[in-house]
């Protein structure tokens, strides 16, 4: 249970805010970022220090502290102090706290635990058929994570929570997974009330694209970006949205289901039960399928990359054509929510430029000009570890609350 909200647990919520969005930052920094007296970030800062959770830099850590997402938001009050002798710099100290994260896919179980930056201390994995066997994906989570917490030699005290990302829509209310057509075995089911039984740790459960887009905003291609969309384009199409800086779910947690838009009338039938849906059109399996058709023998998603890089014509020209229906898809997101920035993950993302180009072109045919030309596509930076380090961001993200409004324990 948390401590009554005080004068001084506020000033150190506001402090410890801050120095999770900037990696490192000096005193006269945080006074501006605050709003705080400098009086109060001083003997906030002492009370950090000595409970553990901040610490002094060394002139070792100093050449690469500035690495936070907008780098410095000092006016000319702060930057004064720059002359003559450098300012002391502060940071979180990065073992005062943990946070796990979970991304439980359609054929894998993948499992890390951070430290209160979000440096990955511990990552594993296993494959196997999640959609059809919650009990071995739930089993396997629960070891994963135990073996992470006893090979880091974390203290569970420590650990503010576990943050579990699963391809799946998922009621932000109550929690429940929308699996229908999707993720069959899971109907019914609750994996957050079942691992939070099972590890002992508090759980918090995100659909996987709002995973990657929380991961790639705070530490990937969409850092210094306030209005960013995130597009996995895997099995299952999906996209994390932040506008001005807050994720936007939804009435009921369900929004960015891009997959599921249509985008040719007569197309093939979805597993969603409607036609012509995204995801018929420019998921892997629906390219391989294509292929499949076109060639007479089975051709695996697994294979995509490979023919792309010996320049396939075929596969050239399904990849092109998947781009053009993704454009035609983000259309309408584009011109609603005016992103700043799209960066797209997932298994096809690593086409580049085959799939980037279509997808800029159609755009700019489906959109106006003052929504398109300043808009940006670029691949993620995180590759496949953008849903498992975003569910232990879903974690990170109330550390400074969870951590400043708790009595200070004694370093």
């Amino acid at each position: 249970m948390q401590a009554p909200i005080n004068l001084a647990s506020l000033g150190r919520v506001r402090v410890l805010r801050a120095l999770s969005e900037e990696s490192a930052l000096s005193r006269a920094e945080l006074v501006e970022l605050t709003g705080l007296a400098r009086a109060t970030v001083g003997s906030v800062i002492d009370d950090l220090i000595d409970a553990g959770l901040v610490r002094k830099m060394t002139e070792a850590d100093a050449p690469g502290a500035r690495t936070g997402r907008s780098q410095s938001t000092v006016t000319s009050a702060a930057a004064a102090t720059r002359t003559g002798r450098p300012p002391q710099l502060l940071s979180l100290e990065p073992r005062a706290a943990y946070a796990a994260g979970l991304d439980i896919g359609h054929d894998h179980v993948r499992a890390v635990l951070t430290d209160l930056v979000g440096t990955v201390l511990w990552d594993g994995s296993v494959q196997l058929d999640v959609d059809g066997d919650p009990e071995s994906a739930l089993s396997s989570a629960a070891t994963l994570l135990g073996r992470a917490i006893d090979e880091v030699g974390a203290e569970r005290e420590r650990i503010l929570g576990l943050g579990l990302g699963i391809a799946c829509p998922v009621d932000k209310t109550t929690g429940a997974l929308h699996a229908d057509g999707i993720m069959p075995g899971w109907i019914g089911m609750r994996p957050a009330q079942e691992l939070g039984r099972r590890t002992g740790l508090p759980v918090r459960i995100i659909n996987d694209a709002n995973a990657g887009v929380l991961a790639e905003r705070r530490f990937g291609a969409a850092r210094n970006c306030v209005n960013v969309v995130y597009l996995r384009l895997s099995s299952g199409i999906g996209a994390g949205v932040m506008s001005d800086g807050r994720m936007l779910l939804g009435h009921g947690g369900l929004a960015g289901e891009l997959g599921h838009v249509t985008v040719e009338a007569n197309g093939a039938v979805c597993r969603c039960g409607n036609r012509g849906c995204l995801e018929t059109v420019a998921s892997p399996p629906a390219v391989a399928a294509l292929l499949t058709r076109s060639w007479g023998r089975p051709v695996n998603p697994g294979e995509l990359t490979e023919l792309l890089q010996t320049g396939d014509r075929g596969t050239l020209r399904a990849i092109e054509d998947a781009g053009d229906a993704v454009g035609r898809a983000l259309a309408f997101t584009v011109m609603l929510l005016n992103p700043e920035l799209i960066v797209v993950g997932g298994d096809l993302a690593s086409a580049g430029d085959v799939l980037f180009e279509p997808m800029r072109r159609s755009l700019a045919r489906n959109t106006m000009d003052s929504h398109a030309q300043p808009l940006r596509i670029v691949p993620g930076s995180l590759g496949d570890s953008a849903g498992v380090r975003g569910a232990a961001a879903l974690v990170l993200a109330t550390a400074p609350e969870r951590l400043g409004q708790a009595p200070l324990p004694a370093a």
